[in-house]
């Protein structure tokens, strides 16, 4: 299983966020260039966790987003399953399968999904970044632009 890059952005811009003062805002600029990723991507992903209301936006010359909760209130389990759609991993219905009536495949690979996500649930956003706080900092600092 490989996560969407969706769901990889959005967990990069919430480390980002979390690696940063409190209330300080960041932009989709900065986020583009510290992971080199496209703004087309991170103007979907931030929108998006703006609407699951773990950040914050605001608009305007002083604009930018920031984290709208604490880091430990922030379940991982909780991103990576709004992120990923929660989409079924194995599709059985479309095309029809011919093995179907006697596959026990859906059914193992959905009790495997359902451990990943129990797995996912013991942890928040504060164990990607509590006891590494700092060199993340110098990491964002060392790609942030001037």
């Amino acid at each position: 299983m490989q996560l969407k890059k969706y769901t990889d952005y959005g967990l990069r811009v919430l480390m980002y966020l979390a690696c940063q003062p409190a209330q300080a805002m960041t932009s989709v600029r900065v986020i583009c260039e510290v992971f080199n990723i496209s703004a087309n991507h991170v103007n979907k992903v931030v929108h998006h966790l703006a609407k699951l209301e773990l950040i914050e936006t605001r608009r305007g010359k002083h604009g930018g987003f920031m984290l709208a909760k604490p880091v430990e209130a922030i379940s991982l389990e909780f991103v990576v399953r709004q992120l990923e759609g929660d989409e079924e991993w194995i599709e059985c219905h479309s095309p029809a399968c011919v093995a179907l009536p006697a596959c026990t495949l859906n059914s193992i690979i959905g009790e495997g999904k359902a451990l990943f996500y129990r797995y996912l649930s013991n942890f928040s956003l504060a164990d990607l970044v509590t006891n590494n706080k700092a060199e993340l900092q110098q990491i964002f600092i060392t790609n942030t632009p001037a």
